[in-house]
C-alpha cells in the first residue's frame, strides 16, 4: 500500500473516530442525564428499556472506537490492509467498505463458516 492510500484510509478512520467521539458524548451525557425527564412522561418500564437500549448502542460505539484506533496503529506499524489470518493484501474495495477490517475476504468468509459449523 503506498503512501497515498494510507493516508486516505487515515483520514476515513480519523473522521470516523471523530464523528463516534462526539456522539458517543452526547450519548453518554444523555444517559446520565435521562433518569429523571423520562421517569416524568414515561413508566418505569419504558424508561429501563429505552436505557438499555442506549447502552446498547454506547457498547457498540465503544467497540468501533477500539477497532478504528486499532487500524490506526496497523496505519502506523504498516500492518495495516494485511490479512491476519493468511498475511495476503486485503483487496483496496473492502478496506474502502470496511477500513477497520483484520481479514480478507476469502479468511473472513471461512471464519464466518467455522462459527456457523460450531453452532
Amino acid at each position: 500500500m503506498d503512501t497515498l492510500q494510507k493516508e486516505h484510509f487515515r483520514l476515513i478512520l480519523e473522521g470516523q473516530l471523530d464523528r463516534l467521539m462526539a456522539v458517543s458524548g452526547i450519548t453518554v451525557s444523555e444517559l446520565m442525564a435521562g433518569g429523571s425527564k423520562n421517569s416524568e412522561y414515561l413508566d418505569i418500564a419504558s424508561a429501563a428499556a429505552d436505557q438499555a437500549f442506549k447502552m446498547q448502542i454506547r457498547s457498540r460505539e465503544s467497540r468501533l472506537i477500539r477497532k478504528i484506533q486499532s487500524a490506526l496503529e496497523r496505519l502506523d506499524t504498516g500492518e495495516f490492509g494485511i490479512c491476519e489470518s493468511c498475511g495476503e493484501d486485503i483487496a483496496f474495495r473492502r478496506l474502502e467498505a470496511r477500513p477497520v477490517t483484520t481479514k480478507c475476504i476469502h479468511c473472513k468468509i471461512e471464519e464466518e463458516r467455522q462459527e456457523v459449523l460450531a453452532q
